[in-house]
């Protein structure tokens, strides 16, 4: 059972014996970095075209050159994945491609520990990638314990490109964070995913 076979939170839930937590923003307040240049212009062009486009327009256009900005900000010391396999334990489900994968390793040939941030990309209702999300952050957790023995916090972000909502998972506790996020402005939703990756 793929990734994408957990269609709700409840499945999720079952499947890894995981409880939720749902409330507000867990992320400190003003979290907000500047642009570059280069994606202030890009996303200018961009936002209008593929916000009302496929999700593959959404993810190409839009998330993937915010989560290219966040891996310049934070000096190339991690690494972005887009569309990789990360099969983790396929007896249980833990298998099939991700949206996107950050991980706190420089190296870009092969999926490193910790891998820290995923982000999944959905056309227009958020809510149906809460469970696939939360699997993907399961596989995440499980795959940063096997290859160096850390039971690290894992973020999550569902996103339509220009609406973001965001999970964590510690322990077996799922938090998710009920409201949305709307890009533009970017500096928001850029300093949060910034933070996530410092502090996962």
């Amino acid at each position: 059972m793929p990734y994408s076979q957990f269609t709700t939170i409840g499945k999720a839930k079952e499947a890894f014996g995981l409880k939720t937590q749902e409330g507000g923003r867990f992320i400190p307040a003003n979290q907000r970095i500047e642009v570059s240049d280069t994606l202030k212009a890009y996303l200018e062009e961009s936002i209008l075209i593929a916000s009302s486009a496929s999700e593959k327009a959404r993810s190409e256009g839009i998330i993937y050159p915010v989560l290219l900005e966040v891996r310049k900000i934070l000096n190339r010391q991690i690494s972005l994945f887009s569309g990789e396999d990360f099969t983790v334990d396929e007896a249980v489900g833990l298998n099939g491609m991700c949206d996107f994968l950050l991980s706190r390793s420089p190296e870009v040939l092969e999926i490193e520990a910790p891998v820290i941030v995923i982000v999944e990309a959905k056309k227009a209702d958020l809510r149906t990638g809460f469970g696939q999300c939360i699997a993907e952050m399961v596989a995440a957790q499980r795959f940063n314990a096997a290859k160096n023995g850390l039971v690290s916090v894992v973020y999550g972000s569902i996103t339509s490109g220009t609406q973001w909502r965001f999970l964590k998972l510690e322990g077996n506790t799922v938090t998710i964070d009920l409201s949305d996020y709307p890009l533009p402005p970017v500096e928001e939703v850029l300093g949060m995913l910034v933070w996530m990756v410092q502090n996962g």
